[in-house]
């Protein structure tokens, strides 16, 4: 069952979250150490790594379904996400330089038109990274964080699904080796369990991150494709513009 937005958030606002939202924004900066001056597209719930990408990118956008739920973002100033009807993405073609799922492919229920939706977005050679929890780690198997939730990939899983969907993996990358503790002891040391992993256990991360490149073979037939609307922004199950707004969660 797919987490509700405000539990995503919540679980962000927990000394857990806080440490694995720090792993991982240090993996992803480390895969893209820039994207100055790119137009970079975050879909699922991405916004807690987007944020260290708004100062350089030349534009952030953030997609979320309307079966999760959106809430505004960023907190001050210009709002940047939307909520839209899962699978489709109400973007041009090739209208994207960059791609980050998180919390979006594990929680797809309509995994293979997701990803046709997202090659036709991402321009071409543009830049996918995708993150997922890893079948293999610990995190994957406890309901009580978001990575327990959804269908968890394998690297070998993960490299197939993206070559399968016109994909090239380029590198692959494994994080959050910390256990998914409460333990305030545990969290502090949060720095010595991933040395530990990467030295000893390197495939057994909780999150598994595959950077892969959109690649152009021959054209493909374009059918009638259905345009949905974007919805505004709501922390509840999202509804159409025009109907009467809920209350949104800052």
């Amino acid at each position: 069952m797919r987490p509700h937005v405000l539990e995503l958030k919540e679980f962000y606002t927990t000394r857990r979250g806080q440490t694995a939202r720090r792993v991982i924004r240090h993996a992803v900066r480390t895969l893209w150490p820039s994207i100055k001056d790119e137009v970079l597209l975050g879909v699922g719930f991405a916004t807690p790594v987007l944020g260290i990408y708004r100062e350089e990118a030349e534009r952030v956008v953030a997609l979320m379904p309307a079966r999760q739920g959106v809430i505004a973002w960023p907190g001050e100033g210009k709002r940047l996400v939307a909520v839209t009807e899962e699978p489709e993405l109400p973007l041009g073609d090739n209208s994207m330089d960059r791609i980050l799922l998180l919390h979006a492919l594990e929680m797809s229920e309509e995994l293979h038109p997701m990803m046709t939706e997202i090659w036709r977005v991402l321009r071409p050679q543009g830049r996918l990274l995708v993150v997922v929890p890893n079948r293999r780690g610990l995190w994957s198997r406890l309901e009580r964080t978001p990575f327990g939730h959804g269908h968890p990939f394998t690297g070998g899983q993960l490299t197939r699904l993206l070559r399968d969907h016109g994909f090239v993996p380029l590198r692959q990358k494994t994080t959050l080796y910390v256990p998914p503790s409460r333990s305030r002891m545990v969290l502090r040391t949060s720095g010595l369990w991933q040395k530990l992993g990467q030295r000893f256990a390197r495939p057994f991360g909780g999150v598994l991150l595959v950077e892969a490149e959109k690649e152009i073979y021959e054209a493909r037939p374009v059918g009638k494709r259905a345009r949905r609307k974007i919805l505004a922004p709501s922390p509840a199950p999202a509804v159409p513009v025009g109907a009467r707004s809920a209350r949104t969660s800052n």
